[in-house]
């Protein structure tokens, strides 16, 4: 273990300095896969409201919760119970429950045959703040992208068509307080890289995420300062950039004895491209010291359902 810090970029920098903020957000991609933003203009009382939202779901009683979990749907939608995932190639479960909210499209539209209805839970008053929360983050993610492209070379618009009506998830996510026997050699998340195109991270300020350091394998303590967002590259931008951009492996370590009391909730926003993208080496990623490890080209679709029976969601 270290103690090695992500310095925070301010999001403020790409409206006075873009190229700048684009070459700091790319170092510290390029560096560990992660990032932390500060002033990223979403609005706290949103963040706040769906967190009240989470929280009051995750305490109704299981056999309530239950009636929102659809088996055979992939955790697409809904409530996923506690012990249901694990990360690729680990034996042991997740300590961990969780809720997905997608994108809302319109009758008609062709992804609606993958992407199905969201759910709303009957029991929980207000719940428009999670999908308000969905819309913001969905905005800041592509406007990050927008970021990456310029960083990678790329027109800065380059993503915007890939992600467009993009099977993106907001997942509540539920660590619950660890004060009886748990499952042996399970903590709350293995060690992991993300599927999607980018994380964008709310709530990580309890104790517990860590990721690898790329240069020196040592894991390191993700502690962000209040406020701030953390954002990781994943599997997909991995893959499309030819591993300039690392999908870093992390994990959410069980917390310390004076905290074990304290259930950990956070915010995830998985952004993923549209269904029907193919993920193909970008040109300007491939070169005689880094030849395409990827020649094969994927759809984000299939690319999607390798890695949820994977982690044993399907």
């Amino acid at each position: 273990m270290t103690d090695q810090i992500i310095p925070p970029v301010s999001l403020t920098l790409d409206d006075t300095n873009p190229d700048v903020f684009a070459a700091e957000l790319g170092e510290e991609f390029r560096r560990f896969g992660f990032a932390v933003i500060s002033d990223h203009g979403l609005d706290q009382s949103l963040i706040d409201q769906a967190l009240n939202k989470a929280k009051a779901f995750f305490a109704l009683p299981t056999e309530i919760k239950n009636k929102y979990y659809k088996d055979g749907g992939g955790g697409q939608r809904g409530y996923t119970p506690f012990g249901r995932e694990a990360a690729k190639g680990v034996a042991q479960i997740d300590l961990k429950e969780f809720w997905h909210v997608g994108r809302d499209l319109p009758v008609g539209h062709p992804f609606r045959k993958i992407m199905p209805d969201n759910i709303t839970p009957a029991e929980v008053d207000g719940w428009h703040a999670v999908t308000r929360l969905f819309d913001a983050l969905d905005q800041l993610g592509n406007r990050l992208l927008r970021a990456v492209a310029r960083d990678l070379g790329l027109q800065e618009t380059f993503f915007d068509g890939t992600v467009e009506d993009g099977n993106s998830i907001l997942r509540l996510l539920h660590y619950p307080a660890q004060e009886s026997a748990l499952p042996e050699g399970s903590i709350r998340a293995a060690a992991h890289e993300d599927i999607n195109v980018i994380t964008l991270l709310l709530g990580a300020e309890e104790a517990g995420l860590q990721v690898i350091d790329r240069r020196s394998g040592d894991w390191i303590d993700v502690n962000p300062p209040a406020g701030c967002l953390v954002i990781n590259v994943g599997d997909m931008l991995q893959r499309l950039t030819n591993n300039v951009l690392p999908s870093t492996t992390h994990r959410v370590v069980n917390p310390a004895p004076e905290r074990q009391r304290f259930a950990r909730y956070s915010l995830p926003f998985f952004l993923h491209f549209r269904p029907d993208y193919e993920i193909r080496s970008l040109k300007n990623c491939v070169s005689a010291e880094n030849p395409d490890r990827y020649p094969q080209p994927i759809t984000a679709q299939d690319y999607l359902l390798e890695r949820l029976k994977e982690i044993r969601l399907i």
